[in-house]
């Protein structure tokens, strides 16, 4: 499935709905949603993003999810079967993260607060080193674990997947998300 510059552009500043569901284990964070991504609902949806296959390489998820197309009703379960949930930091679809302002990040740390103490996650993995120092006012801070947590859960930065970001491969990636994933016990 494919979409023309005018489809994918007439989903601009929408949102796509969270993924958590009970026993909630390990929330992955993305900054904001593509245009493609409100496209088809499903968070880190792009032919090109490395999410799914890094996440099926490390364990996390036991089958492949179409990037271009989405998840479908049974992939959505299996995610949140496996606790396994998914969230933005900033719920405003655009073409590019660097479209949002320091403002709106700032302002997705309090969103992500609210998220986490309302389904209480074991592991928090925010995917993007640039955007968490931003939202979290850590300008030094480095991937990894995080010395403080978030309302009880212990807190990861992880490599973003998109495929603007040349110096990660689906391995490397699938490594970083596999930590996480191992101290929420989901693998």
């Amino acid at each position: 499935m494919g979409y023309t510059r005018a489809e994918l552009e007439s989903h601009r500043d929408g949102s796509v709905p969270d993924l958590a569901g009970p026993g909630l284990r390990l929330l992955f964070v993305g900054i904001n949603p593509s245009l493609w991504t409100a496209a088809t609902g499903t968070h880190f949806s792009h032919p090109g993003n490395r999410f799914y296959p890094a996440l099926r390489q490390a364990g996390i998820l036991e089958h492949d999810i179409d990037r271009a197309t989405g998840m479908t009703p049974q992939d959505r379960e299996a995610v949140v079967a496996r606790g396994v949930g998914l969230t933005n930091l900033v719920n405003r679809a655009t073409i590019r993260a660097d479209e949002l302002d320091p403002a709106e990040l700032r302002a997705g740390r309090l969103r992500l607060t609210a998220f986490v103490a309302a389904h209480g996650p074991e592991v928090v993995a925010v995917a993007g080193v640039t955007a968490y120092r931003q939202a979290f006012g850590r300008p030094r801070a480095r991937a990894g674990e995080q010395p403080e947590g978030l309302e009880g859960a212990r807190l990861w930065v992880v490599p973003n997947p998109s495929g603007l970001n040349a110096h990660d491969t689906t391995a490397t990636l699938a490594a970083a998300y596999a930590e996480p994933a191992r101290a929420a016990g989901v693998i």
